[in-house]
């Protein structure tokens, strides 16, 4: 009798789609790099949109993100080299740092502001938009900030993984019992390494390319350099090897399959769901607790 492992019903993730990232604006014109939220990956459900934001231009990101609203989100904001200060209108405030996270869930709505903390220098950072399920879209907000040495890393000869949502190995992130169960992960892989990593079965997810190039599962595909996002199949065990030293986020979620409307910074089931936000901010009762 041939002997079956559990490795024998696990399928191999390989490389569904490779989007480059498109230069965009946003805010009061800080430039950045759009993967999500463009006419080639609208939305990966519960994903709606990734930016790569930053530069070494302080012209292209001193007039920042004045106050604006949101409803029916979450933004997850992980600042990599420089400085912003974030405040909104549940009284929270805080500055972030390099390594520093800052998960706000918008609900049924928030009005906040994010402004560099520095006159010059490097900036870099991410933030990813998470839709909410129709159950939580109305909820009350809230607002997480996570110092980077709150967060759990894993190192080894191979790799240096900083653990934002989920889990890797033994680390866990901050995060807990989030209706998307989400991962969120930030890799640095030694060349000729490989990084392993099972994948909750249903789990929509992605790559997005810092510096470096990569290959993912086994079959052959184009190179996967810097500022490209790697929309990945459907399956339970990625394996993904640098063909250099290689920087690379790695993100994933249960979709929710809800129907969407968007509205700018608003994002619920319906189009009356929209125009009742746009509504509520016009009229001063949006954030009203």
């Amino acid at each position: 009798m041939d002997h079956i492992t559990l490795n024998s019903f696990m399928k191999i993730i390989e490389v569904k789609k490779i989007i480059k990232a498109l230069n965009a604006s946003d805010g009061a014109g800080v430039k950045l790099k759009r993967s999500i939220g463009t006419p080639e990956a609208d939305y990966i459900d519960p994903f709606l949109m990734l930016d790569e934001f930053g530069s070494e231009n302080k012209d292209d990101y001193v007039a920042g993100f004045p106050p604006h609203p949101h409803r029916g989100i979450e933004t997850v904001t992980y600042m990599l080299n420089g400085e912003f200060e974030h405040q909104d209108s549940t009284g929270a405030k805080g500055k972030m740092s390099p390594g520093d996270v800052q998960w706000m869930k918008t609900g049924r709505g928030i009005i906040h502001s994010e402004m560099p903390a520095m006159s010059g220098g490097k900036l870099l950072g991410f933030q990813l938009w998470i839709n909410m399920p129709a159950k939580l879209k109305k909820n009350k907000p809230e607002y997480n900030y996570i110092k980077g040495n709150e967060l759990g890393t894993h190192k080894d000869s191979e790799s240096v993984v900083k653990v934002i949502a989920g889990k890797y190995k033994n680390v866990e992130g901050p995060e807990k019992n989030h209706n998307v169960e989400p991962i969120y992960l930030h890799v640095v892989l030694n060349e000729d390494k490989e990084f392993k990593y099972d994948v909750p079965i249903g789990h929509n997810s992605f790559i997005y390319v810092l510096k470096g190039e990569l290959k993912v599962g086994k079959k052959n595909h184009s190179k996967i350099s810097d500022s490209n996002l790697i929309l990945l199949e459907r399956g339970d065990q990625l394996t993904v090897k640098a063909n250099k030293k290689t920087e690379f986020l790695f993100i994933a979620g249960k979709p929710i399959g809800e129907p969407i409307a968007r509205g700018g910074p608003f994002v619920m089931n319906t189009k009356a769901e929209i125009l009742e936000a746009i509504q509520d901010y016009n009229n001063g009762t949006f954030a009203k607790y």
